[in-house]
């Protein structure tokens, strides 16, 4: 017997898709409404957590560049010419919006004047003090900037993001649905050991998977704050949640409606994901695993998890990857392998890291970030990358489409590798 789907048909799915497009425009229209009288005002005052800031030079005059989050809310870059390092500051500021915040930057991220009133330590003095401890185990600057973006989403520099795009890893580094699974799962399992015992003893009629779940959700709830709630992370963990839930009740889990609910629910709570890329990425990867599952239901669970799924989603998130990020090099041929490597190198990385042993793989991440790899550039045009996106919604009805889907997605990656 199957287990029921979330929606049991094309009509609720018709009245699910109306009732989320009403809401979201109707949240967007608010959003709207604080838009044009924040660019109307001639400055204003806020509160707000440096996210990253870093140095730049210009005119031979060197500055900073700060990125910030508002208690608003607001997330935005400015520039000042203080000397201090601000990373992990708190500061109140006067900023000074104008016409040229457009409302998709008003709901990302936007560039605005401003002058800095007071400095402060700030709530972000204990992921700070995190970081310095992470950091103090590697003598490499880029060790250092890649642990604290693999566990506190700390955001690399430009010659860094170059690297792992060159290696295709991206989506490793910048904390997702992957790092929340594996968490889930090291949570889960030393949970279930301190709990199982007590259990059988005292309730054992109590639903394990649901109280140490419960716990588990509350502790990743926690740890997704503590970091900054990224967009990709924010997705994630609502799809670690609502898939929990889904488990609970019986519910089938690996079916694309499970999927549309989810995003449709984020995109009506947090309008600001709409103009996110990581965000929709995010939900391009689950997409493409659902497709891969969907099809592949005769293949052994151990293959189809380091072997179908891995390379699979490389080639199928080719043409949309390329679309916004132009860089192609042979060295991106070993995400795969690194991907299914990353499952137990991160919970690993983590105690070694606890323990004070953190610099332990430092040799083999040096040796892998410094390969020497051609770069060429070559970009995915609208048009193509829309028909490549119709092709692959048809796909979760139609095999033909899948094998469509799959030909032009091979054919892609041979033109661009070979």
């Amino acid at each position: 017997m199957q287990k029921p789907a979330l929606l049991s048909d094309k009509r609720d799915a018709f009245i699910f898709a109306v009732a989320v497009f009403l809401l979201f425009f109707a949240h967007l229209a608010l959003r709207y409404d604080d838009y044009r009288k924040f660019v109307s005002l001639p400055f204003y005052f806020t509160n707000a957590d440096v996210v990253n800031a870093y140095m730049k030079q210009k005119n031979g005059r060197r500055y900073q560049v700060l990125r910030l989050r508002s208690d608003e809310g607001l997330c935005f870059f400015t520039t000042t010419h203080h000397r201090e390092d601000l990373s992990f500051k708190r500061i109140r500021l006067q900023i000074f919006p104008d016409e040229r915040i457009s409302f998709s930057d008003y709901l990302g991220t936007f560039y605005v004047k401003s002058r800095i009133k007071k400095i402060t330590d700030g709530a972000r003095v204990r992921k700070s003090l995190i970081a310095e401890k992470i950091a103090d185990q590697h003598k490499a600057p880029m060790m250092r900037r890649f642990y604290n973006a693999v566990f506190l989403a700390e955001p690399l520099n430009g010659t860094d993001r170059e690297i792992v795009t060159k290696l295709g890893i991206s989506h490793l580094v910048a904390l997702s649905g992957l790092h929340l699974s594996v968490l889930w799962g090291l949570l889960y399992g030393l949970l279930s050991l301190l709990y199982r015992p007590i259990q059988q003893r005292y309730f054992p009629f109590r639903y394990r998977f649901a109280d140490v779940g419960a716990v588990a959700m509350v502790l990743l709830g926690v740890y997704v704050w503590f970091v900054g709630a990224p967009p990709s992370l924010i997705r994630s963990y609502a799809m670690v949640v609502a898939g929990w839930l889904m488990l609970i009740f019986a519910l089938s889990l690996v079916r694309f409606d499970f999927l549309f609910v989810v995003t449709g629910i984020l995109l009506f709570l947090f309008p600001h994901l709409a103009v996110s890329l990581g965000f929709w990425f995010s939900v391009a990867g689950v997409f493409y695993i659902f497709l891969l599952l969907k099809y592949g239901e005769d293949i052994h669970p151990l293959a189809m998890l380091f072997g179908v799924i891995p390379v699979g989603m490389f080639i199928l998130m080719l043409p949309v990857v390329h679309a916004f990020f132009p860089t192609v090099s042979k060295c991106q041929l070993l995400s795969p392998l690194l991907s299914v490597l990353f499952t137990p190198f991160y919970p690993l990385s983590m105690s070694m890291h606890a323990l004070g042993y953190g610099g332990a793989f430092d040799g083999i991440l040096e040796s892998l970030f410094t390969l020497e790899c051609e770069t060429t550039t070559l970009e995915v045009p609208l048009w193509a990358l829309v028909g490549y996106l119709l092709i692959s919604a048809a796909a979760m009805k139609s095999y033909k489409a899948f094998v469509v889907t799959v030909a032009v997605a091979v054919s892609f990656a041979v033109w661009i590798y070979m």
